[in-house]
């Protein structure tokens, strides 16, 4: 069974995951056939532009498929489990290089390996309901999929914030992070793609018609206080911080880094911290390496236990 529609429209390449019951949740096969399709749109004079897009309203896309990871971590088929990660990790780093226009729809959750496939493409139309979040940490993983290189280059330690609380961000946060470079309405995404797909106009001519213009926005200012003491030099820095400092956001702030996974903070801030000053091909190679680590290290297998298989959210981390 194909989770990827593929096909031609007028002038674009369209990648649809059609994935719903699993949020389009990629799979090893997924990753296989957006990297076909892309071969396939490249080598073809007819086609201008390259389209992602999910064929339902409940996700963009959920990330990658982690129970499988696990099951095959329990199984000790690390080989197996690292195909996934190699396969997924050299589709980024060729979309990061995509000779032709690659556009992202982005309608709904777009969490991880969802990321993943948008953030390193040339375009991301956001609509109001898309939410985007790195949440590894609570399940005993790291933010991969190029994590290390775009959540360390937002303004105001954002992705510092993000990578270790797995707090999610929408509308003009997301925005204002570069997380997404257009905004639009979910309701206007049919005629949006309409004139990417069927008419001869130039993309930018097309985004600036149908997608917001985005100023200033205080929300900027909200963001920068939430991420104060994401600056720190190490976890305890920011524990520190946070303790001391009396808000909703730091309190909120510190339950959550108390409830993660111990292992996965220190992994992420790490790579976070090192991602800053690495190429993108760089951050995904010192990505690898941590990936190699978390999928033999309990913590992966008991934080996918907890919030993916039963869902009971009471991880027993090792070290706690």
């Amino acid at each position: 069974m194909t989770y990827v529609v593929v096909e031609k429209q007028g002038r674009a390449g369209v990648v649809g995951l059609d994935r719903p019951k699993a949020m389009n949740a990629l799979n090893l096969e997924m990753i296989r056939d957006i990297d076909a399709a892309l071969s396939k749109f490249q080598d073809d004079p007819a086609v201008h532009c390259v389209v992602l897009q999910s064929n339902h309203d409940r996700a963009f896309c959920a990330g990658g498929d982690m129970r499988r990871v696990r099951e095959l971590s329990l199984e000790g088929k690390f080989d197996e489990a690292e195909r996934f990660f190699e396969e997924e990790y050299a589709l980024i780093e060729r979309i990061s290089q995509y000779s032709k226009p690659y556009i992202s729809l982005i309608d709904g959750i777009c969490m991880g390996g969802g990321m993943g496939l948008s953030v390193h493409g040339a375009y991301r139309i956001a609509t109001e309901r898309a939410v985007f979040a790195m949440p590894e940490t609570a399940i005993g993983f790291i933010p991969d999929v190029g994590g290390s290189y775009f959540l360390s280059r937002m303004p105001h330690y954002a992705g510092i914030w993000m990578g270790l609380t797995g707090a999610s961000v929408r509308g003009f946060d997301a925005h204002g992070l570069g997380v997404s470079t257009h905004m639009t309405e979910a309701k206007s995404l049919p005629e949006l793609r309409g004139e990417l797909c069927h008419t001869d106009r130039p993309i930018n001519d097309i985004l600036s018609d149908l997608c917001a213009t985005v100023g200033y926005q205080p929300s900027t200012l909200t963001l920068a206080e939430t991420t104060m003491c994401f600056d720190q030099a190490s976890l305890c820095g920011i524990f520190e911080c946070l303790e001391r400092r009396h808000s909703n956001a730091k309190t909120n702030a510190l339950r959550v880094l108390k409830k993660v996974s111990p292992y996965s903070l220190q992994e992420t801030l790490t790579l976070l911290q090192n991602g800053k000053e690495l190429s993108l091909s760089e951050c995904l190679g010192q990505e690898f390496e941590a990936m190699r680590r978390a999928i033999r290290h309990p913590d992966l297998a008991e934080g996918v236990r907890a919030v993916l298989v039963d869902k009971d959210h009471s991880p027993n981390w090792q070290p706690a």
